[in-house]
């Protein structure tokens, strides 16, 4: 059975940093591409970030270009969304899932809360 649960969120101040952690089980990371997603309330859950297995290549949107990175460890079967320079607008529940993502695998994510 395929688990995903992620951790690391919280309430920080703008201009602060968190990591996000997303430990997987049942299912081996390295041969498939991850992503990052999140959603607020009322709203569609949306892509954030991605790394593709191949090359490791990674997406960003454009609103988080130069503050988030996404990584994995594929030893530890972990992906990772380190996150600087937070802004009010990345409030959110954050969630990891393959891209595209598999909607048997979504966890019960990681809120973050960013003050103003």
């Amino acid at each position: 059975q395929v688990q995903l649960v992620e951790s690391g969120g919280g309430l920080v101040q703008a201009g602060g940093s968190l990591r996000l952690s997303c430990a997987v089980s049942g299912l081996t990371i390295w041969y498939l591409t991850w992503a990052w997603y999140r959603q607020t309330p009322g709203k569609e859950r949306t892509l954030v970030a991605r790394l593709r297995w191949m090359d490791n290549d990674a997406f960003y949107i454009d609103s988080v270009k130069g503050r988030f990175t996404i990584t994995k460890d594929n030893a530890k079967n972990t992906i990772y969304l380190q996150m600087n320079s937070l802004k009010p607008e990345d409030t959110a529940t954050y969630f990891c899932n393959e891209d595209p993502p598999d909607d048997e695998y979504w966890g019960q994510g990681t809120q973050v809360t960013v003050s103003s």
